[in-house]
């Protein structure tokens, strides 16, 4: 039966969440309306009758990056050509844009078989303790007089614009930490609740010693709960302090492109923001 595809409702992406979660991957508690915020259009689910039977982001960020994730077919509807169908409703939403999504080892080669080349990987590490405590002075809550200052530095870090995102992402009752040194900020992080534990992201940072702090300072937050960061393989010296943490990897992933990768400072990022939304 062909199926009708179609905008998600905020209902039907809080069910595509609960469909992530089924999957082991641990979404957040206020994740549907938080992620809805990045680009409202960008949920699209296959419908069958009144069933949702697949579903995908596109998150279009401008006119030139894109980002796909949350991509499932209901598991009793698999193999009927459901997903190829949101995958291709998805990819023609972001066309004409560079699109990144982060792929699990067994999906990469599909994905380069559609165009997608590796960027770098990304660890995920699971602990309780950031380490040991490290100076304080310049870690702020992220206030609204903040966000500004915020979202400019995340410019660095990210490949688009993504104002109506992180207005929603750093508000309560996510946890965001930002440093202030005497040219401005000097790095920010959240952390949010999730089905197990808490996920930090994003974690970006001038260097190692105020990553750490601003790890710290969010595991505070979570009040000795388990904490997930997902960290760029190539960070190998924030990697070891995570280690001496007692942080144990976890699963892997891989960034890739299609189209020209973006420009990033990849030093600054010690935590990408979300598996789902880049």
């Amino acid at each position: 039966m062909k199926p009708i595809i179609r905008t998600l409702s905020l209902q039907e992406l809080a069910l595509l969440v609960d469909w992530a979660a089924e999957e082991g991957w641990n979404p957040g508690l206020e994740d549907p309306a938080m992620l809805q915020a990045a680009d409202p259009e960008g949920f699209i689910g296959a419908f069958v009758g009144d069933d949702m039977v697949a579903a995908i982001s596109a998150v279009a960020y401008g006119s030139e990056f894109g980002f796909i994730g949350l991509y499932i077919s209901r598991p009793d509807m698999r193999g009927m050509g459901y997903g190829k169908t949101v995958w291709d409703a998805g990819m023609k939403r972001l066309a004409g844009r560079t699109v990144g999504l982060d792929g699990v080892a067994e999906q990469q080669a599909n994905y380069r078989r559609k165009g997608f080349g590796p960027a770098y990987e990304t660890i995920r590490f699971t602990g309780r303790k950031a380490g040991p405590t490290v100076r304080d002075d310049g870690l702020r809550m992220i206030t609204t007089q903040l966000l500004s200052d915020v979202i400019a530095y995340d410019a660095h870090c990210f490949p688009a614009p993504r104002w109506a995102f992180l207005q929603r992402w750093l508000q309560e009752p996510h946890h965001g930490l930002a440093t202030i040194g005497s040219r401005g900020v000097t790095g920010f992080g959240v952390a949010r609740r999730c089905r197990s534990g808490f996920k930090i992201g994003p974690l970006f940072a001038d260097d190692m010693e105020i990553a750490l702090q601003l790890l710290e300072g969010l595991a505070g937050a979570c009040e000795g709960g388990e904490l997930h960061i997902d960290v760029p393989a190539d960070n190998t010296g924030f990697i070891t302090a995570l280690d001496a943490a007692g942080f144990a990897p976890t699963f892997t992933t891989t960034r890739m492109y299609k189209g020209p990768a973006p420009e990033l400072d990849l030093q600054r990022v010690f935590g990408v923001t979300t598996l789902e939304l880049g």
